[in-house]
């Protein structure tokens, strides 16, 4: 099929409130063209995290993205909602996307190795640069460790798995304006506890 279904979509559209992925992928498989725009616009922001961590580019990652939602428009009809839950479906279809287009393009600029003969610096991260990622990262954990539960859950879920807010209040079950609040304070513990 061809590529009509994406006409007109963007990448982190805002999500359909109350779509259910299981349910807009069985009708994505019967060819709803509005079911799988609901699909995109509720998912789209999170399969787009999963693929920018494996191809590290914006760009690619967006190339990625419109390839992975073709594959769910041609394939939607392989879910079993018996087999798992829809999101880890999609995930899979995405990483397995990610990863088929780093093996097409395995000579890309940020695969090639150094030619120390090309005069240019070498712009691969160093022992150095990996340690202060090292460290930067345990500071984080540790300032992670030290908020209340609600606030970790909500900071963990936003910005690692790409939850919206009215996501991350219908899983939590409590109001969004709730959420939100909890996101801000944590935010805020969280700059505080990485400055001091």
């Amino acid at each position: 099929m061809a590529l009509s279904p994406l006409v007109g979509l963007r990448v982190l559209r805002d999500p359909v409130s109350g779509s259910d992925p299981q349910q807009l992928i069985l009708a994505t498989a019967g060819g709803d063209r509005q079911a799988f725009k609901a699909l995109y616009d509720t998912t789209s922001r999170r399969l787009f995290g999963i693929i920018l961590r494996i191809v590290r580019r914006v760009d690619w990652a967006e190339d990625v993205l419109q390839e992975v939602y073709v594959r769910i428009w041609r394939h939607a009809e392989r879910y079993r909602p018996e087999k798992g839950e829809p999101m880890a479906w999609l995930a899979t279809v995405a990483r397995n996307g990610a990863i088929d287009w780093r093996r097409r393009n395995a000579d890309a600029p940020w695969v090639q190795e150094y030619d120390d003969q090309d005069g240019q610096e070498d712009d691969q991260p160093t022992v150095l640069d990996w340690t202060a990622a090292a460290e930067d990262a345990r500071a984080l954990k540790h300032c992670l460790d030290e908020l209340e539960g609600e606030h970790r859950n909500c900071i963990v879920l936003a910005y690692t798995e790409g939850y919206t807010h009215d996501e991350l209040a219908r899983r939590l079950s409590r109001p969004v304006g709730t959420v939100k609040s909890w996101i801000r304070r944590g935010l805020l513990r969280l700059r505080d506890c990485l400055e001091g």
